[in-house]
This record gives C-alpha cells, structure tokens and sequence, in this order.
C-alpha cells in the first residue's frame, strides 16, 4: 500500500525503501496491535502489570546501553580490518550511513516494546521467570531470522507480502549457517529481557538494540568482506562464534554495570 502511495505521487521519499523493510515492520506493529484484546482478556492495565516501573535513571541506562553493544562491536570490527577478513570500502555513501542511524533510533523502540513490554511481560505473569525469558527469546529470533532478502519483492502487487513470507524460508537451505544466526539472534533475545527483568524498565534494552543496529548497521557500509571465516564469523557480524563472543562480553559488562550502578543511591 504504502508502495502504491509513493508511485502515485502521495509520499515519494518513501519509495526509496525496499518492500521487505516495509512488511516486516508492518507485521510487528499489526502484531502489537492485535496483542491488546489478549492484554484486556489477561486483565493487563497498565505496565506495572508487565513488570514494568517507572525508572528514574532511564537516561543513564539508554546511554550505557548504546555504549555496551556499540562498542565491542565496532571494536571487534576494527580487529577484523586489521586481520585482513574485512577492508574499507572505496567510497563512502552518507544516505545508507543516515538509514541506518535512522533505524537504530525507531526500530529499537518499536521492537523493544513489542518483545520486551508485551510479549516478556505477558510471560512473566506465570511466575516462571527463565522459561518466560527462553520463550520470548526464540520468538524474538524466530521473527528476525524468518526474513526475506531485502529485494525479494522488486516488484510491488497486492501479493507481494506472501512472495515475502516464502522467501523468508530460503535461509534454512545451510542448515549450518541458520543455526549460527538462530544462536547469536537467540542470546542478543535473552540479554535484552535479562536487562528489562533487572531494570524492570525499557531503556537499558532499547540502548542495548540501538548500539547493536548502529554498530552494525555503520560498519556493513564503512567495510566489506573479504574472506568468510565460518565458523568464527558468517556473512556479517551477527554471525558465528565471534558474534556470540562479543554478545557475551556485552552481557558481562552490563550486569558488572548494573550490580555497580544499582547499589549507588539516585
């Protein structure tokens, strides 16, 4: 729809935006707006309901959060520069650079709200807090891995959302390579609920996703790979043994921090 705007002249910046981007957002906000009959049937009537509180720190969680996930990240890009796995790019282009600084700033909020504030907060209510925190992480990968390439759908008709959803199973052809992403989507799940159980609060995770979407984001346009090093790292940083590394180390410093930072007083 929103493609058919844009080729009749309503909103034509938005055509610059591929159709995956489109309806995998649009499956997420439908998602999360079809979430709150189920919440009014579970007698959920404000966020304190889902385990959330008011968080009085929120802009210091936000900050360390971006901090946390940004910087091992980009910092362990630096390295594979270095080892000669990625190289810089010859050309530098602002417009992807903006995206992507762009979409560390909505999605988080979006997802973090859907997966975290609902989808975590309606678990938790059983009481069972590790296996809330499991399920909402595979649904967490499940939902990022089940994606279709970005032009799957060069051509935009009324059937290009089940073209999407077919495509979105291609990746599970290397058993292998699925399951290393599966892993690292599935870990990056469980640290951002564990920051939301702690801090009861969205800020940490949505500083945590911001830092992972821009690191990444930032370094897929500055550098390109130039050897495949599987099983230590896939096709991007989010695949293999060293992204599962860096998540770790990112999860270490943040409960070092939060064992810090909650014993001080506000």
């Amino acid at each position: 729809m929103i493609h058919s705007l844009a080729a009749h002249g309503l909103l034509p910046f938005l055509a610059k935006y591929n159709f995956e981007t489109f309806f995998h957002r649009a499956l997420l906000i439908a998602a999360a707006a079809l979430l709150w009959p189920f919440l009014y049937i579970s007698d959920v009537r404000s966020a304190a309901d889902l385990g959330l509180a008011p968080n009085s720190r929120w802009g210091r969680d936000l900050f360390a959060g971006i901090l946390f996930s940004a910087i091992p990240l980009l910092c362990c890009g630096a390295l594979l520069i270095a080892l000669r796995i990625y190289a810089f790019r010859h050309s530098f282009a602002w417009v992807p650079l903006g995206k992507a600084l762009a979409a560390s700033v909505t999605v988080p909020f979006i997802e973090e709200t859907f997966f975290r504030g609902i989808v975590l907060g309606v678990l938790l209510r059983t009481g069972r807090r590790y296996m809330s925190i499991f399920v909402a992480s595979a649904i967490f990968s499940v939902i990022h891995f089940l994606k279709a390439p970005a032009q799957t759908s060069t051509i935009v008709t009324w059937t290009s959302g089940f073209n999407s959803i077919a495509h979105s199973f291609e990746q599970f052809g290397d058993v292998t390579m699925a399951g290393a992403a599966f892993m690292t989507l599935f870990l990056i799940g469980w640290i951002l609920a564990d920051a939301c159980v702690l801090t009861r609060s969205l800020w940490l995770p949505i500083g945590l996703h911001a830092g992972w979407i821009f690191g990444s984001g930032t370094f897929s346009r500055v550098a390109r790979q130039q050897m495949l090093a599987f099983p230590w790292l896939g096709k991007n940083l989010l695949v293999g043994i060293v992204p599962l590394g860096v998540a770790g180390l990112t999860w270490l410093v943040m409960r070092t921090w939060l064992k810090y930072d909650r014993s001080r007083p506000v």
